[in-house]
């Protein structure tokens, strides 16, 4: 019989790619938690988990018999730090404790974080022995995350010690159904982006959600990995100048980059923010996010991947875009 995994978060942008992935590489049954809607899911040879992830019952059901858990939900912004400690911390150790009881025998176990969990980092290119110092609600839920994967219990162990867990610390992420990068391109689509700083000089990782799913299978598939951290990235950085050239030969248009001065980041940032709460939204650029702008690490190596499990992303820039922005257009996002 074939392997089965269960994934949660699989109606997402990550978690859906994922469940492609899993599908293309045959495996026999892949279960989903389906809260209301398909999604992207829809028309996939997918089981459905109707429900939540908090449904104890519903959950230890959907765990029986499985080889393969890849938990990728996750909440990414809230207002306050007890949203995302229940999304990203209480919800992770709630799912880990039911396989421990059904599964004890799971092959692996992925669990998502972020390279916002390492946050201000010491060096130019951090690597999985960074200290973990995040500078966002949302980086300390996750580096929350991973401290209490590594917490003994009364027994004296750690779930890190009980399961096989692998916890993967993507980057930015791109590519089709992203609704955080789209932001970029559709600013680039109107002919002028802003950034901070200079253009050539401003590198990141970033990662394309193929490249970032097929690491996340390789992981959990290699007998290499049990209780390892890995970034999942680019090869290399990514700098700004790189990335507007890319846009504008998506695009088919010039864009005009409209540098920030790095001192305007945090009131620029303040005042979204505050028309954000009058509106009655949270916008991606807020105070936090401007923190991490300013002041975090944002190129990760990922060399230890490679070492372990052969992991290099595949999809070069220049055809990560081009394929983003035509599926956004496809869809009607761009015109």
């Amino acid at each position: 019989m074939g392997k089965t995994a269960f994934v949660t978060g699989g109606t997402g942008f990550v978690g859906s790619h994922l469940v492609d992935e899993l599908l293309r590489r045959d495996y026999h049954e892949v279960r989903c938690v389906v809260r209301t809607k398909r999604k992207w899911l829809a028309g996939l040879p997918i089981t459905e988990v109707r429900g939540s992830l908090g449904d104890s019952k519903l959950i230890q059901e959907a765990l029986e018999g499985v080889d393969y858990v890849y938990h990728v939900a996750g909440v990414t912004r809230g207002r306050t730090a007890d949203v995302l400690k229940k999304g990203n911390v209480d919800a992770t150790l709630f799912l880990l404790e039911a396989v421990k009881r059904v599964v004890p025998g799971v092959q692996k176990v992925v669990v998502t974080s972020s390279l916002a969990a390492v946050g201000r980092g010491d060096r130019a290119v951090v690597d999985e022995t960074a200290e973990l110092c995040p500078l966002t609600r949302y980086g300390h839920s996750k580096a929350e995350m991973e401290v209490a994967l590594r917490r003994e219990d009364e027994s004296g162990l750690s779930l890190l010690e009980v399961l096989p867990v692998v916890v993967i610390r993507p980057p930015v992420v791109y590519g089709p159904r992203d609704r955080d990068m789209f932001a970029f391109f559709r600013t680039a689509r109107t002919g002028v982006c802003p950034f901070v700083g200079r253009r050539d000089e401003q590198y990141f990782s970033l990662v394309n959600v193929h490249d970032l799913v097929r690491g996340m299978v390789d992981a959990a598939e290699s007998a290499a990995t049990a209780g390892q951290t890995y970034f999942i990235g680019s090869n290399e950085g990514v700098s700004w100048g790189q990335l507007l050239r890319a846009t504008e030969g998506a695009l088919g248009r010039r864009v005009t980059a409209v540098p920030i001065p790095r001192a305007f980041v945090g009131p620029l940032a303040a005042v979204v923010e505050g028309v954000g709460r009058i509106a009655g939204y949270y916008p991606p650029l807020n105070r936090e996010k401007a923190r991490e702008i300013l002041h975090a690490a944002k190129i990760c190596s990922c060399r230890r991947a490679r070492r372990h499990f052969g992991y290099r992303s595949q999809i070069t820039l220049e055809d990560g875009v081009r394929d983003t922005v035509a599926w956004y257009r496809s869809q009607g996002w761009l015109r």
